[in-house]
């Protein structure tokens, strides 16, 4: 890519994945108010915040900005980050041994556009005994992930009984699609 990529995020494992994909990048990194309206499809929250997040920056003229949210969706409730221990045991146990869905939405912004898209994975739990969950909770600590878990860590690799979908935008961003849509987007 000729153009030159900013990621707007603090997720190490944004950064990371971003340069999986051979892409060197600037970092920008801004506090943005993530809530959304109460009335808004819960399907389209991710991509709403990824805009709002867009929206905090300046467009650079040399450059793409990217920005994403991931959102973690069980039935009819978002389950976001955990305050604590105990918020992320709760949202664990109503993971445990269901189907839910990721989505995680990107928005790319140029000084000429903004585009937009969302990514869906549905990810479904097998069942884990509150010793196993207390255990990964205490081990690893996702406090800052949503819906209490990272796929990649040990809950993933002993826990997650079928992916449906992106295993990228499971961890926060879905780059096979991203890598097409930074392809054509000039």
């Amino acid at each position: 890519m000729s153009k030159k990529i900013y990621l707007a995020s603090k997720s190490p494992r944004r950064q990371e994945l971003l340069k999986q994909m051979g892409f060197e990048y600037e970092l920008l990194i801004k506090e943005v108010d993530e809530s959304y309206p109460a009335d808004l499809p819960l399907n389209d929250v991710a991509e709403y915040i990824a805009k709002k997040k867009s929206d905090a920056f300046e467009t650079k003229s040399d450059g793409v900005i990217i920005t994403s949210d991931t959102v973690v969706l069980l039935g009819t409730e978002i389950l976001g980050k955990p305050i604590n221990d105990q918020h992320a045991f709760e949202m664990l146990r109503k993971l445990n041994g269901k189907t839910h869905h990721v989505i995680t939405g990107v928005t790319l912004k140029s000084a000429h556009k903004s585009f937009s898209f969302s990514e869906v994975t549905a990810v479904t739990f097998s069942q884990l005994s509150d010793e196993q969950l207390w255990y990964y909770i205490l081990e690893f600590k996702p406090f800052d992930k949503a819906g209490s878990y990272g796929i990649q860590d040990w809950i993933g690799a002993v826990g997650v009984q079928s992916i449906n979908g992106s295993y990228t935008n499971v961890m926060g961003l879905p780059t096979e699609r991203l890598f097409k849509e930074l392809a054509n987007f000039d």
